[in-house]
C-alpha cells in the first residue's frame, strides 16, 4: 500500500497545481468562442498526468499492482480536472 501512494500522489499533486495554474494564467474567452480560454488547457494538464504516471510506474518496475496504481493516479487527475473545470466554468 505505501508504494501505491508514493507513486499515486505525486500525479494528483501535479494535476491540482496545473489546475491551478491554468486557472490563474490561462486567458479568459472574449464571449462567443465556444469552451475556449482556461477549459481548453485542461485537457493539456491531463495528458501531462498520464505522461507522469507512466513515467513513475516505468521508474518504480513493479509489475503487481501497475494497473491498480495507474488507474487510481489517473482517475485522481481526472476527478481534479472536472472539478476544476466545473469551478472554471462558473467563473
Amino acid at each position: 500500500m505505501a508504494w501505491s501512494l508514493r507513486s499515486v500522489i505525486p500525479v494528483w499533486v501535479i494535476a491540482l497545481a496545473g489546475a491551478v495554474l491554468v486557472g490563474v494564467l490561462a486567458p479568459r474567452g472574449s464571449g462567443g468562442s465556444g469552451l475556449g480560454g482556461p477549459l481548453a488547457w485542461l485537457p493539456i494538464v491531463l495528458a501531462a498526468s498520464v505522461l507522469v504516471t507512466m513515467a513513475i510506474q516505468l521508474a518504480l518496475q513493479r509489475k503487481e499492482g501497475l494497473v491498480t496504481r495507474m488507474m487510481a493516479s489517473l482517475g485522481g487527475a481526472l476527478v481534479i480536472c472536472a472539478v476544476a473545470g466545473g469551478i472554471l466554468l462558473l467563473l
